[in-house]
């Protein structure tokens, strides 16, 4: 009992600290998606027009979110797995170095690696002024910047390091001489990859997955700054709490957005459970 106490006396903060900040305005948000705004005042009501609207407007850029952010999650995904391999198994004493530079890109900061590829792939970028230089392109390339692919590869660089840690985590727990014995009675890469690497990795794909897939899907920021025209659910959902002062209708969409990006999660679970060794 004693051991108990304690353990909720050290939980007890965490606990405090996610109802505040979590779980509350989530709550509150939850009970302001069923209201009305009247002249620019929330009005309580219990209507399901917003959750309507929702559908009726705004499914097309729904879709194409949930479409985008699965290309990222993908791509990131394969990448930090690869990255986590090399680590794990064939960088040998770099690998901690390896790792320690995937960690510090975690504290370089969001907006600088959007402003960073937005140098990089602008009109007069760094990679236009190369290619011009080097007299491969008689003019830039404006298909660079401002359209999908400036925002898939801004949210893999992002999502990446994010990625790659559970993934490594989790094929720490592989160990060599589990592949030598794959490799002594004949099986191939393939077989080992697919035996051993992925169904003990599961975990952390899982969870590398998962992370990328519902913070690309809840972006914002990157489609405005690199992707110009590339219209994703969250400016919508930005733009109705900041400009149109529509907070019901926000709210709806941030909940309708969350309920699919986790069927999409659990979709890709399921199917992944499914993986299973030869």
């Amino acid at each position: 009992m004693q051991r108990q106490a304690v353990t909720l006396l050290l939980l007890g903060p965490a606990v405090v600290i996610l109802g505040v900040l979590f779980v509350l305005p989530l709550g509150y948000f939850l009970v302001i998606s069923f209201w009305r705004v009247v002249l620019f005042k929330l009005k309580p009501d219990a209507t399901l027009a917003n959750y309507n609207q929702v559908f009726e407007l705004h499914l097309s850029t729904l879709i194409f979110t949930l479409e985008l952010a699965l290309v990222v999650s993908l791509l990131t995904t394969t990448l930090g797995f690869i990255f986590a391999y090399l680590i794990r198994f064939k960088a040998g004493r770099w690998g901690p170095a390896l790792l320690f530079i995937a960690m510090i890109t975690l504290f370089g900061g969001y907006l600088m690696k959007i402003y960073s590829w937005m140098t990089i792939l602008g009109i007069t970028g760094v990679l236009n002024t190369a290619l011009l230089a080097l007299g491969l392109v008689a003019e830039p390339l404006p298909w660079l910047f401002y359209n999908e692919g400036a925002v898939v590869v801004t949210l893999v660089n992002f999502l990446l390091p994010i990625t790659i840690l559970p993934i490594y985590a989790a094929m720490r727990g592989v160990t060599n001489v589990e592949l030598e014995a794959a490799r002594d009675l004949g099986a191939g890469v393939w077989r080992a990859f697919s035996d051993i690497l992925v169904p003990r990795c599961q975990a952390g794909i899982a969870a590398g997955f998962a992370l990328s897939f519902l913070l690309a899907s809840g972006d914002y920021l990157t489609p405005q700054l690199v992707g110009g025209k590339v219209n994703m659910i969250g400016v919508q959902i930005a733009a109705q709490f900041g400009g149109i002062f529509n907070w019901p209708m926000g709210a709806a969409m941030s909940f309708v957005t969350l309920a699919c990006s986790l069927g999409v999660v659990a979709a890709a679970m399921a199917l992944l459970a499914l993986w299973r060794p030869r």
